[in-house]
């Protein structure tokens, strides 16, 4: 394996590109014609996958991706340069005869430390009435995943890691029948073995979403697919809400416990009827807010957002809007680094008042994040 110096690889990037003719030989790609071009540009492959890793994250990702053994990485000195540590790990890599599947596996460990990176989408699958549940093979959906995929498109590289609780990620390498797949602007999907949920981080290329549905529903024997209105940077909190792994039973919240005087932050000199009253106030808000939010951490959202859709209403005759035949549009958009959380916490700051419009505050329950309202 060739590995190219820093300036050799700055130099190629600034290179203008010549039309490409018969006398040309074909731009290295990741999809490796040759085997030339397999050493050069999987070498620079590993070099850019190893380069983005932190250094405070270096061992922890190696050590996960267990490709490289103790005694290997026992001959690096950690404590030098970046670029020279990236180096002797690509020529350890290169002594380990490493593919393109295992640079594929080194990246989905970098993803999945760094999830929150990316935006995930969620789809939901359904079976069609009256169709048995199958029993599920995982190495199956793997196999008629990938099958699917190739089948449909020549270039192509799919690349599977298990995970915890029976799920399988999946790095996509999209390419076109012209040209070969860009390993550095993969797809990622999630998929939860024998649930009807798969999250996939957004991409540009929207014309290959019918072709991922379409093998994600076959290869897990499912009739349909939908794109749920919901999406976040944290897959831990979509997967929460869709698979209700929060305590969503409020009915059972009662908030018996009488608040403190202190904890209210009022003032032992004031009226004691003025006192009474505000402590009653709190108490109903803080136990509205219990029974609405419940007492747990929730999900973690950035954002809500609200598509509003009504016809131009008045009792008076005339005028222009009244002639209008299109409705009146309208977007409203809350954005909060933990949204649902920020909701929770207006009643009790007096910025709001208890209860909450349930628009705001059915996120969890109706497991959406994007909403449409029209006129009924």
């Amino acid at each position: 394996m060739k590995v190219k110096s820093q300036r050799e690889v700055a130099q190629s990037c600034l290179t203008p590109a010549a039309p490409w003719t018969a006398a040309h030989q074909a731009p290295p790609s990741m999809g490796f014609s040759s085997a030339k071009e397999m050493d050069e540009t999987l070498a620079e492959f590993f070099r850019r996958t190893i380069l983005k890793i932190p250094m405070t994250e270096m061992m922890t990702i190696l050590k996960t991706w267990n490709f490289l053994s103790e005694n290997q990485l026992q001959t690096v000195n950690f404590r030098q340069r970046k670029e020279s540590i990236v180096q002797d790990l690509v020529l350890l890599c290169e002594e380990n005869h490493a593919s393109l599947n295992d640079a594929a596996h080194l990246d989905i460990i970098y993803t999945q430390f760094h999830r929150h990176q990316k935006i995930w989408d969620v789809f939901q699958m359904s079976k069609a009435p009256g169709d048995d549940i199958d029993l599920f093979d995982m190495e199956q959906f793997k196999s008629s995943f990938k099958k699917i995929l190739q089948r449909a498109l020549k270039n192509v590289t799919v690349s599977f890691r298990d995970a915890e609780e029976n799920s399988v990620w999946i790095r996509i390498a999209w390419g076109t029948q012209y040209k070969k797949p860009n390993q550095y602007k993969p797809a990622y999907v999630v998929y939860y073995s024998q649930t009807p949920y798969a999250f996939t981080s957004s991409s540009r290329l929207k014309s290959n979403l019918p072709l991922l549905g379409q093998a994600l529903t076959v290869a897990s024997k499912h009739h349909q697919i939908v794109k749920m209105d919901l999406r976040s940077r944290y897959l831990d909190s979509l997967k929460a809400i869709v698979f209700k792994q929060y305590n969503q039973s409020f009915e059972t919240h009662n908030c018996t416990t009488s608040l403190q005087e202190g904890s209210l932050g009022l003032d032992i000199n004031m009226d004691s009827r003025i006192i009474h009253e505000n402590k009653v106030e709190k108490e109903r808000v803080q136990r509205v807010t219990q029974e609405i939010f419940g007492d747990y951490p929730q999900p973690r959202l950035e954002f809500a957002q609200y598509k509003l859709e009504t016809k131009f209403k008045s009792d008076l005759n005339g005028g222009i809007l009244a002639e209008r035949e299109e409705p009146l549009r309208c977007l409203v958009k809350f954005s909060s680094p933990h949204l649902l959380e920020a909701l929770k916490s207006l009643a009790p700051a007096g910025i709001a008042d208890a209860p909450l419009s349930p628009l705001l505050t059915c996120i969890p329950n109706k497991g959406k994040n994007y909403f449409k309202i029209r006129d009924k």
